[in-house]
């Protein structure tokens, strides 16, 4: 799918470069061709005769260079080749005129919107509210057609729903055009007295008579169109027509791919959008409400701006208006002092900030490309180093420092304790099981004697000095010390286990002598 969508996104790209011969650099060459192909119908002409015709309106352009043009034009998809060659006496006119081009229908298109945008003028154009009347009588004389008893008169019905349509189109465009012009005028700020005097009474005036006159045919407009499309009523008729008058359809039953464009009124989805137009929750008219409502904001807004100029209070239209003449008319350097003088953009002043050691930066260093440094908000606000409230006061931590001494002091207790099980337990770990914590502090000790073994086999020792206990790890092939605790049973495989104090030595190098040590 998304492959799909991405080719569709690629093919309309391709149709907007019909628009590129405006734009490019010789657009006032390609204007005139476009002219000249859009001047006829069904007219296909040579380099030659193109070139010949520019002459005619005045354009200067080298013949040679005309095809090169052409060839873009046809690029572009504005013009497609012709297969006529049509008639020459030399060969040299052969070689010109064997490449025939004429417009395309995207071209035809382009140029039309083309000659609209530069015929056209900022003046405001009139809504064509008298319209609105005509478009409801006309789809009431669709609904009558429809109420008669017997056989329906298509041609009659056809005529008029292209006339409600062609009706309806005018007066659409005529709404969004006028709309666009009032939003291009009561948004500007440069609205002088006189101004502003005459858009406020054409917006009092004229707007509200449009908005009033809409409003009033809105809902017969709308009740009508859902008569009509009750109980199918609207398919029906457009199917019988379409029946009776088939047009070009029948050229994409034989050729699947080409696309025909019904006129107006023909298809539902015309139908629909004429129904939203007048009668949905989010229609025309809501929008053509609340764009009057923003209307009267801009105009306002421009009378406080007028009010406030009179009294000399806040505007400064005419000295911006001023200055801006000033700039027209100044050099580089009056310019330049111009610029400072007006918004006070002198030299850098030092604030005696210092800045951290990461973001020191030479006197070649730009300050535009300078760190920036952090200035407190007491001095980028108000100018002032001074602390501004009243200070703070320290919190007071005490009841959170004793919770912690007592939990340490409980800890330490729990250790000696665990120091004196160890030492008084004697070697029977078995049918006197050691509690937690002292087989904690027995598998600490443990650790840091086995971090001291070597690849020979030698008697490691650890020592807590604070609880007054060493332990000792002899070698012994055929040893193996099993220690019972609260949190479990571990064995220790191939040694033997002493623990005693710290004054205590190993029971080997005393023989005899009787030392506070337990032998395991």
């Amino acid at each position: 799918m998304s492959e799909e969508r991405e080719g569709r996104e690629e093919d309309d790209l391709d149709r907007l470069s019909c628009y590129t011969y405006l734009t490019v650099e010789l657009a006032h060459i390609y204007i005139p061709i476009m002219r000249i192909f859009t001047s006829t119908l069904l007219t296909d002409l040579s380099a030659t005769e193109v070139h010949e015709r520019l002459g005619g309106v005045g354009v200067d352009v080298d013949v040679d260079t005309v095809p090169e043009l052409l060839k873009r034009l046809s690029t572009w998809g504005n013009l497609i080749p012709s297969n006529r060659v049509g008639t020459v006496v030399s060969i040299r006119d052969y070689e010109r005129g064997r490449h025939r081009y004429q417009i395309s229908q995207r071209g035809e298109m382009v140029q039309r919107q083309a000659e609209q945008v530069l015929t056209s003028s900022d003046a405001a154009r009139e809504v064509s509210r008298e319209l609105l009347s005509l478009i409801s009588q006309g789809l009431l004389r669709l609904e009558d057609q429809l109420n008669q008893p017997g056989d329906i008169d298509l041609q009659l019905a056809l005529e008029c729903i292209s006339t409600v349509f062609v009706q309806f189109t005018t007066f659409s465009e005529s709404v969004r055009d006028f709309y666009a012009f009032l939003a291009q005028v009561l948004f500007r700020y440069d609205l002088d007295t006189a101004e502003y005097t005459g858009f406020k009474d054409l917006l009092l005036d004229y707007v509200e008579a449009v908005t009033d006159e809409i409003r009033q045919y809105s809902t017969p407009i709308a009740a009508c169109l859902q008569w009509l499309f009750d109980k199918g009523r609207l398919t029906e008729l457009l199917a019988a027509i379409d029946h009776r008058y088939e047009g070009l359809q029948r050229l994409s039953e034989h050729n699947p791919e080409l696309q025909v464009q019904r006129s107006r009124g023909r298809d539902l989805a015309d139908w629909h959008a004429l129904r939203a137009w007048f009668s949905d929750n989010a229609s025309e008219v809501d929008h053509l409400r609340d764009t009057t409502l923003h209307a009267l904001h801009a105009l306002l807004a421009n009378a406080k701006r007028l009010i406030r100029s009179a009294s000399g209070e806040l505007s400064r239209r005419t000295g911006l208006l001023r200055l801006a003449k000033q700039f027209d008319h100044a050099d580089q350097d009056l310019a330049d002092a111009l610029f400072v003088a007006a918004f006070g953009l002198y030299a850098p002043v030092h604030l005696g900030i210092e800045a951290s050691a990461d973001q020191l930066a030479t006197a070649a260093t730009s300050w535009w490309h300078a760190p920036a440094v952090a200035v407190p908000v007491s001095l980028r606000e108000r100018g002032s180093r001074a602390p501004r409230g009243r200070i703070g006061l320290v919190e007071d931590h005490s009841k959170q420092q004793e919770a912690l001494r007592l939990r340490a002091a409980q800890l330490v207790e729990r250790r000696r304790v665990a120091a004196i099980e160890l030492r008084q337990c004697g070697a029977d770990f078995v049918t006197r099981p050691l509690s937690a914590e002292a087989a904690q502090l027995l598998r600490e000790l443990l650790a840091r004697a086995l971090t001291a073994a070597t690849p020979e086999p030698t008697t490691l020792t650890a020592t807590d000095g604070d609880l007054d206990l060493r332990i000792w790890l002899r070698p012994a092939a055929d040893a193996s010390t099993r220690v019972c605790g609260a949190d479990g049973v571990f064995e220790i495989y191939g040694h033997e286990l002493f623990i005693g104090r710290m004054s205590c030595t190993f029971p080997d190098d005393q023989e005899g002598e009787e030392s506070d040590g337990i032998r395991s």
